[in-house]
C-alpha cells in the first residue's frame, strides 16, 4: 500500500446507538472504495468489522475495529465502535485518535443514550463532529422530526446538506445543489443531475439557510455573502471545515448505507471538507504544548488501545502524533522507560492488514508484539520528555463480585483479569482483602458477560459472579473507658499487662482531662484512608511504654482489622492509654498486646459504635418523561436528591446513594427508560447508616460467621 502525507489522510469514528447502522456505513464505505467485493451484513456475520466469534455470536459491535479506505487520492481512516452503552470505553478511546466524529443516526429513531454518550465524548476532546441520518429507506424513518430532536439536544449548529429525494436512492444535496442518484451495486461516484422542480423551493432554502449558517461563523465571508448574497462551493467548503474546527456547525448528511445510497458522497465530502491532521485539533500532552501533526519533527507515537488476537500476539493500535516511523526503529516509552524496537508497521482493515513502509504524523496504525507498550503509553525518540495525555476511561457503573468455578484456579484467573484489563481499561478490577472478595466492574452486565467469556477463551477459567460484598467500616460516636488486665500462669514465666483506655470519635484536637497527661502522640492510617491516632497519657511510670507501647499499637490494630459490631474494619478514633500496670517478671509485649487488643474491644463496644457505608455520587441522565419514575426509585434507594440540570431534551438528576443500593443499578435505569437512560457513580464519604438498616446488616454478619 502506498504512504499517504499526512494533507491527504482522514481520521474519522463512526459513533452513536446501537442499530444505527455504523457497521453498514463502514461496511458500505468500503465497498464502494473497492476495497471490498461484496457487502458484508451482520446478520450473516460477514462484516469487515465484527470479525470477532463474540460479536457475530451477538450480532453487535463490541470492540472498536479500525478500517481503512482510499477515495479520490485520500486514505481515509475509519474507526467503526460500538453503539451498546456498555462499551462506551471503546468510543472514548477511538474518539481521542480520530479527528472528526461522525454520528450515525436511525432515521426511525430519536437521540438515544448511546449518542448522548458519544457526543459527551467528542464534547470533551472538542473534536469536529457531523451526523449522518442512516436507513432512510425505511417505512418509518422520518427525517425532519428527527431533525428538529438533534437541533433541540445539540443546538441551532446543526445544519442540513442533505435530504430525502422522494426514491430510496435518490438524495437533494444542498451544498452542491444537485441531485444525487444512486445505484446499489455500483461502486464509485453517484449520478449527478439538476434538482427537480418540485425539490427546488426547498432545496435553495435550506442552501441559503446553509450559506447563513456558515457565514455567520466567519467575518469575511460574512462581508462577502452581504455584498455578493450568495456564497461560493469552495467559499462554503471552507468555512464550513472551520466552523465545524470551532463546533459551530454540525453538518447533517443522509445515507441508506445497506443500498450504498449516500456513501460515496459522504465520502468526498470527508475528503474536501473535513479536516486532515494538519487542521484538527491538536494531540494534548502533559506539561507541555499540545502536539501538531507536523511530519519533520521527532516521532511521537500513541497507543490507544491493545487487544490479543489469535496467531498473531498482541495488537498495539495507535496513532502518529508527530514526526515519522518505520520498521527498526527505536523508541523509548514514556511510561516505564524502556526500550522499543518497532516491527512491521500494519494499516489494518478488521481482520485483515497490510505492511506499508513507513506512517507519518497522523496516520493510524498497529504494531505486534511490543515487549513492554500497553493503552495510554506514548513512544518517542529516546530523550525527548513529550508524553501525551492519558486517555480517561469512564468509571464503573456496574460491579460484581468474581471468583474461579473451581477450586484451585485462582492463579489463572488473576493472569485472565490482567489480560482483559490490559485491553480494556473500562474494566476495573477491585481486591477487597478486608472482605475476601475480589470484584470486577465495568458499564454493565453486557460488558462483563463479555469479560466472563474472554476470560475463558484467553486463560481457559470459568467464573462465576455474585453480589458484592459493601467494604462497611465501624466507629464510634462517643467517649468510653474501658480497663482489661491479662493475666496468665503456665508453671514458668507468666504473662501479665493490665491497661486502662478511653476510645473517642477522633473530631478535633484532644480535650484535656484532669486524669490524663499527653506525654505522646502518634497517628496511624488505615489502608482505606481514616485515622487512628494513639495517645501515650500514663504517669509516674505504671507502664513502661518506651518498651511496651508499639505492643500496645500493634494489639489495638489488630482489633480494628475486624470491628466489635460486625467484623469490619475501624477507624477515625482516638485511643487513650492513661493507667494500667505490669510485672517486673512476667510483663512483656505479648501479654500488652493482648491486653490491648481487649481493651480496645470493650471500651469500642461502650463508646455507642456504628457502621458507616460508602455514599456514591450518582448522576442519572434520562429523557424528560421519566423523571418521576427514576426519582421515586431513586427515593426508594435512601437516596439524597442533591439537583436536577437540564441537558437539551435530557434530564440530568444529581444524588448521593449508598453504594448498596446501586447494585445492578445500571439495569435498572435501562429496564425504566426503554434503554434511554444511563447513570454514572463515584465514591464520594462514609456516613453512618440508619438504625435499623444497621441491625440488618449485623445480623447478616452474624449469619455468615455462624456459616
Amino acid at each position: 500500500m502506498r504512504v499517504y502525507s499526512t494533507d491527504h489522510i482522514r481520521n474519522v469514528v463512526l459513533v452513536g446507538h446501537q442499530g444505527s447502522g455504523k457497521t453498514t456505513l463502514s461496511e458500505s464505505m468500503l465497498y464502494v472504495s473497492n476495497k471490498t467485493r461484496r457487502l458484508g451484513t451482520i446478520t450473516e456475520g460477514s462484516t469487515v468489522s465484527d470479525y470477532q466469534p463474540s460479536e457475530k455470536e451477538r450480532q453487535m459491535s463490541i470492540f472498536s475495529s479500525l478500517l481503512h479506505a482510499e477515495w479520490e487520492g485520500h486514505k481515509i481512516n475509519i474507526i467503526d465502535t460500538p453503539g451498546y452503552p456498555d462499551f462506551v470505553g471503546e468510543v472514548v478511546a477511538a474518539v481521542r485518535v480520530a479527528d472528526t466524529a461522525i454520528f450515525v443516526m436511525n432515521a426511525q429513531e430519536g437521540v438515544e443514550v448511546g449518542t448522548e454518550l458519544a457526543w459527551s465524548a467528542a464534547a470533551e476532546n472538542e473534536k469536529p463532529a457531523m451526523f449522518v441520518i442512516n436507513q432512510i429507506d425505511r417505512a418509518q424513518a422520518d427525517v425532519e422530526s428527527l431533525i428538529e430532536q438533534m437541533r433541540d439536544r445539540f443546538g441551532v449548529g446543526v445544519t442540513v446538506v442533505q435530504f430525502p429525494g422522494g426514491a430510496p436512492n435518490v438524495l437533494i444535496d444542498v451544498l452542491v445543489m444537485k441531485q444525487l442518484t444512486f445505484d446499489p451495486g455500483v461502486q464509485g461516484p453517484p449520478t449527478v443531475s439538476e434538482i427537480p422542480e418540485e425539490f427546488l423551493e426547498r432545496a435553495e432554502e435550506l442552501h441559503n439557510a446553509l450559506a447563513e449558517d456558515i457565514a455567520v461563523n466567519d467575518e469575511e465571508l460574512m462581508d462577502k455573502y452581504l455584498e455578493e448574497e450568495m456564497l461560493s462551493e469552495e467559499d462554503m467548503r471552507s468555512g464550513l471545515r472551520e466552523a465545524m474546527l470551532s463546533r459551530s456547525l454540525y453538518p447533517v448528511f443522509c445515507t441508506a448505507a445497506a443500498a450504498n445510497t449516500g456513501t460515496a458522497r459522504l465520502m468526498s465530502f470527508i475528503n474536501n471538507v473535513l479536516p486532515s491532521p494538519l487542521a484538527a485539533p491538536s494531540v494534548p500532552v502533559e506539561n507541555g504544548e499540545a502536539l501538531d501533526a507536523d511530519v519533520d519533527a521527532g516521532p511521537v507515537v500513541f497507543v490507544y488501545r491493545t487487544m490479543a488476537e489469535h496467531h498473531v500476539g498482541d495488537y498495539s493500535f495507535f496513532r502518529v502524533c508527530s514526526g515519522a516511523i518505520e520498521p527498526g526503529m527505536d523508541l523509548e516509552n514514556g511510561s516505564s522507560g524502556t526500550n522499543e524496537r518497532l516491527g512491521q508497521l500494519y494499516v489494518l482493515r478488521g481482520r485483515d492488514r497490510e505492511t506499508v513502509p513507513r506512517m507519518v504524523a497522523g496516520d493510524l496504525g498497529a504494531l505486534v508484539k511490543l515487549r513492554d507498550t500497553h493503552t495510554n503509553n506514548t513512544l518517542r525518540k529516546k530523550g525527548h520528555r513529550v508524553l501525551v495525555k492519558p486517555i480517561p476511561f469512564p468509571e464503573p457503573r456496574y460491579r460484581e463480585a468474581i471468583r474461579p468455578k473451581a477450586e484451585g484456579e485462582e492463579d489463572k484467573l488473576a493472569q485472565g483479569l490482567h489480560q482483559i484489563t490490559a485491553e480494556d481499561p473500562s474494566l476495573v478490577v477491585v481486591h477487597e482483602p478486608h472482605l475476601s472478595q475480589i470484584s470486577l466492574g465495568g458499564q454493565g452486565s453486557m460488558h462483563l458477560k463479555v469479560a466472563q467469556y474472554r476470560l475463558k477463551s484467553k486463560v481457559n477459567v470459568e467464573v462465576d459472579f455474585s453480589r458484592p460484598r459493601v467494604a462497611y467500616r465501624e466507629t464510634v460516636t462517643t467517649e468510653a473507658r474501658a480497663s482489661y488486665r491479662h493475666k496468665k500462669q503456665t508453671g514458668g514465666a507468666g504473662q501479665f499487662a493490665d491497661i486502662s483506655v478511653l476510645i473517642e470519635p477522633l473530631e478535633g484536637e484532644f480535650k484535656k482531662r484532669p486524669d490524663i497527661s499527653v506525654r505522646n502522640t502518634v497517628q496511624s492510617t488505615t489502608g482505606w484512608g481514616s485515622t487512628i491516632e494513639f495517645i501515650d497519657g500514663i504517669v509516674g511510670g505504671v507502664i513502661d511504654m518506651r518498651r511496651f507501647f508499639g505492643a500496645i499499637q500493634k494489639g489495638v490494630l489488630e482489633g480494628m482489622q475486624k470491628g466489635p459490631v460486625a467484623g469490619y474494619p475501624v477507624g477515625d478514633v482516638r485511643f487513650v492509654i492513661y493507667d494500667g500496670g505490669m510485672h517486673s517478671v512476667d510483663s512483656n509485649e505479648n501479654a500488652f498486646r493482648t491486653a490491648a487488643r481487649f481493651g480496645f474491644r470493650d471500651s469500642f463496644r461502650k463508646a455507642k459504635p456504628v457502621i458507616l457505608e460508602p455514599i456514591h455520587d450518582v448522576r442519572v441522565t434520562i429523557p424528560d418523561a421519566y423523571t418521576g419514575d427514576i426519582m421515586g426509585d431513586l427515593n426508594g434507594r435512601r437516596a439524597t436528591i442533591k439537583g436536577m440540570e437540564a441537558g437539551g431534551s435530557m434530564q440530568i438528576i444529581l444524588a448521593q446513594v449508598p453504594e448498596a443500593e446501586l447494585y445492578q443499578y445500571s439495569t435498572r435505569v435501562r429496564s425504566m427508560t426503554q434503554g434511554r437512560g444511563i447513570h454514572s457513580a463515584r465514591f464520594s464519604h462514609y456516613q453512618a447508616m440508619p438504625r435499623n438498616v444497621q441491625e440488618q446488616v449485623v445480623a447478616d454478619a452474624a449469619r455468615a460467621a455462624e456459616e
